[in-house]
């Protein structure tokens, strides 16, 4: 049966009387709110729980006001090394309590000195509601106890669900070998528990840590999709639920707590009667979760947390013999529950199968309430990427095989691709970075920009001359994944939390604008000669538009002259900020110029192709962005001196440059507001860890009301913006650049907007360091701050969304 928080309640066991009057005055320094002056203190003990012995402090203020608290601490005596770490519980419940919606109770104090009452504790507010101490939940309706279960799986799918990276936790522990390195630890701890008596099921302990070893699931190797915060001892028990409704409030005892695998993290919890069934349970759970259904490994998991179990009830055990466990007498009757779950272990073991195959999606038995789980949480990815698109299974593939190689590969590099970029080599190409090209190819996360349309021109051109008649796998990976432009954007994302990523994906601009240029654009002779090379990242582009001496956002001032003479055209004038001319491999430019100054305004401009090589094409120096020079990319000024191409390089013909310009400056600036919403995203999350571990005035800059309201604002603009690109790049595949046109101006100006309000508030909570190079918010700072002029002015998109605004008034 269930019993109220208050209901489990004891007089403090001598063995664990504290000093009441040195923890009063601590309390009424430290706790905010805490009764002062306190009128009295009352202290009692959960019997409930056989680790950190926990109290209930009742503290009572003049004029009857009482208030209850909760605090924990180490056990006295001698404890075994790395257990009952207090402070690693008051961490994890600061971070969930504060940047998350995952259940538990506030903290309000971590102390670490054991000189006030003995040993490390922390405090933390009073959750009062049912704990159902037996598991089986004996006495309580089947009914109830599949709703109380499915609930469990809820929470448990929200714990696993966390970034640790956005919340400060990304150091919490290894996220790698988690099963290994918990199979070893918890042998070490159960040897240390029976050091001086060898219990009944000692051998079939040992032997079952050794079955353990010889069955670790290949996917704990990995630190990327499906890792996590795991909280340890996740059981029933261990959960508070709302007095009234079949909700979890709190998730208590986090001391075993840490980074891992998840399903390595998720605790049997012995349903009772099978009721809900665990394949329903574990079905609500990947649901929310969106992690695969692990019938291959099931039996491991299993096994390896009644493993667990045992070792943890052998400790219990161990320190009831020595006169410090918490749980009084009931922890004298754990060493019986040791023996009975690793006989249950290899009960599990000896079995064919242990879990049937994952229900259908919407064919169970039940509505209630597992579908609505399901209905509530399908589609989602994380806690923070909620709005009304849903990404599609292939999405989230993509993004989950993205996500890993971001941090497997990218960020490890970030500081090597820096220290180049800063010597007096860097003008020439880091070798890592050919290596990881090759790689993402190899991982199929190869030009995922192309669309769909797009890739149908490129597969007609790539595969007409194959005598085999079919595609093979390499001319496949060219045309990247047959992505819309909306599912282009939860990829493009992830590649703009760092300045180095979109190349290594053949996803960087300007060579995506122009590969689209070509693909829709370019005659076959242009195609095979250029978009090839392009398409295997064999060379690198440059797209040649702005002017020196006149205002080039109006493009019809731009003077570069195109004049046709014979089989040629005989190219004058100068381009700057030519994006991506200085690369070593750079071979090709985009150039617009005017081949007749008397047509009409908008049909004198055309864009024709330029082989950097062509005699007369002077690269004369590279450009800084606030004292960034881009290397070994770079933003180049450039000189056409009589410039001879031959007339075939014309692009769909003179006059056509508007026209052009336009097909590509869809996509492609759009590409940049996708990447701006990562790069405030990779603010978000270095700001947070910052606020985490520094201290001003006396307390963590995360806990100051004005960068709590500040980090709040940052959060409601960034997620505006997102859903605002989302919008643009949804209208893109369904109306086409003309009908679009005023969503993504929207966008054009929302994206940096936001990204640079959120990477200056990153810099300022970074301090000096913020202004340096040695993280990389200026960079990022600096990018989005030139993509309000390179994206488009801010007012002339203005101006478009303004004029449609004002015919919808007149229509």
């Amino acid at each position: 049966m269930a019993m109220l928080t208050s209901g489990l309640l004891r007089p403090v066991d001598e063995a664990h009387a504290i000093d009441e009057a040195a923890l009063l005055r601590y309390a009424a320094e430290h706790v905010a709110g805490f009764p002062s002056p306190a009128r009295g203190l009352a202290l009692t003990q959960f019997g409930h729980g056989q680790s950190n012995p926990t109290y209930c402090i009742e503290a009572s203020a003049a004029g009857g006001v009482t208030r209850r608290y909760v605090l924990r601490k180490k056990p006295p005596g001698a404890i075994l090394q790395s257990a009952h770490a207090v402070e690693r519980e008051f961490q994890v419940l600061e971070a969930l309590g504060t940047y998350t919606d995952v259940p538990v109770p506030k903290v309000f104090c971590l102390c670490t000195d054991a000189s006030v009452i003995g040993t490390p504790f922390y405090i933390m507010e009073h959750l009062e509601g049912l704990i159902y101490p037996d598991n089986k939940l004996t006495g309580v309706t089947p009914t109830k106890r599949k709703t109380i279960y499915l609930a469990a799986a809820e929470t448990l799918a929200a714990i696993h669900k966390v970034d640790v990276t956005a919340i400060g936790l990304q150091k919490y522990g290894r996220r790698d070998n988690y099963c290994k390195r918990q199979v070893e630890r918890w042998e070490r701890q159960y040897l240390s528990s029976t050091g001086e008596g060898k219990p009944a099921r000692y051998q079939k302990m040992l032997d079952l840590a050794h079955w353990l070893k010889e069955h670790i699931p290949k996917e704990d190797s990995s630190a990327g999709f499906g890792t996590g915060l795991v909280h340890g001892d996740y059981r029933v028990d261990n959960l508070v639920f709302h007095p009234t409704e079949d909700r979890v409030i709190g998730v208590l005892d986090w001391e075993l707590s840490t980074l891992g695998y998840s399903y390595g993290g998720f605790e049997y919890t012995g349903i009772p009667d099978g009721i809900p069934p665990l394949e329903e349970y574990l079905a609500a759970y990947c649901s929310i979760s969106a992690r695969p259904w692990p019938a291959t490994n099931w039996k491991f998991y299993v096994a390896f947390s009644l493993f667990r179990g045992a070792s943890i009830y052998a400790g219990v055990y161990h320190r009831w013999t020595m006169g410090n466990a918490s749980g009084g007498e009931r922890a004298r009757f754990s060493g019986k529950l040791a023996n009975a779950m690793v006989d249950r272990a290899w009960d599990i073991i000896n079995r064919e199968n242990v879990l049937r195959e994952q229900p259908a999606r919407g064919m169970h038995v039940s509505k209630d309430p597992l579908q609505e789980f399901q209905r509530k949480h399908e589609g989602s990815i994380s806690t923070k990427d909620q709005g009304k698109f849903v990404p599609s299974e292939k999405v989230m593939q993509l993004r989950k095989k993205l996500m890993k190689f971001m941090e497997d590969y990218i960020y490890p590099m970030e500081s090597e691709f820096y220290k180049r970029a800063q010597s007096t080599s860097r003008w020439t190409i880091h070798p890592e970075e050919e290596k990881l090209k090759a790689l993402a190819k190899r991982e199929g996360l190869w030009n995922l920009f192309i669309p769909l349309d797009s890739a149908a021109r490129a597969r007609e051109l790539l595969f007409e001359d194959r005598s085999h008649g079919s595609p093979g796998s390499y001319e496949e990976l060219l045309l990247g994944a047959g992505l819309t432009n909306l599912e282009y954007g939860y990829l493009c994302e992830i590649m703009g939390r760092s300045i180095w990523a979109p190349q290594i994906f053949n996803c960087g601009a300007p060579d995506t604008g122009n590969m689209e240029v070509l693909l829709r654009y370019g005659t076959k002779e242009q195609q095979k000669r250029w978009l090839v090379p392009l398409l295997e990242g064999k060379i690198r582009s440059g797209f040649a538009m702005t002017e020196p001496q006149v205002a080039s956002s109006d493009a019809t001032n731009i003077e570069c002259s195109i004049s046709r003479q014979g089989d040629f055209y005989v190219i004058n004038g100068t381009k700057w900020w030519t994006s991506g001319a200085m690369d070593p491999r750079c071979q090709i430019l985009i150039l617009m110029g005017k081949t007749d100054f008397s047509a009409p305004k908008h049909k004198q401009q055309s864009m024709i192709l330029v082989d950097v090589k062509t005699p007369g094409v002077q690269i004369r120096r590279p450009l800084l962005v606030f004292g960034f020079d881009d290397a070994p990319h770079g933003h180049a000024e450039i000189t056409f001196e009589n410039v001879r191409v031959p007339a075939t390089n014309i692009l769909l013909g003179e006059g056509r440059g508007f026209e052009i310009a336009q097909g590509r400056l869809g996509p492609g600036r759009l590409h940049h507001c996708m990447r701006l919403v990562g790069a405030a995203e990779r603010g978000m999350n270095l700001m947070v860890e910052r606020a985490l571990s520094r201290t001003t005035f006396g307390k963590k800059i995360a806990q100051h009301g004005s960068f709590l309201a500040d980090l709040a604002k940052c959060r409601v603009e960034l997620e505006q913006a997102r859903l605002l690109v989302l919008e643009a790049a949804d209208q893109l595949d369904r109306h086409g650049n003309k009908k679009a046109r005023g969503i993504l101006a929207m966008a054009k100006v929302a994206a940096p907007n936001m990204a640079l309000k959120v990477l200056d508030m990153a810099m300022q909570v970074h301090g000096g360091a913020g202004l340096s190079s040695d993280t990389v918010l200026s960079h990022l700072w600096a990018t989005a701050r030139t993509l309000r002029i390179a994206d488009g002015p801010d007012e002339v998109h203005l101006g478009t969304i303004a004029k449609l605004e004002l015919q919808r008034a007149r229509m």
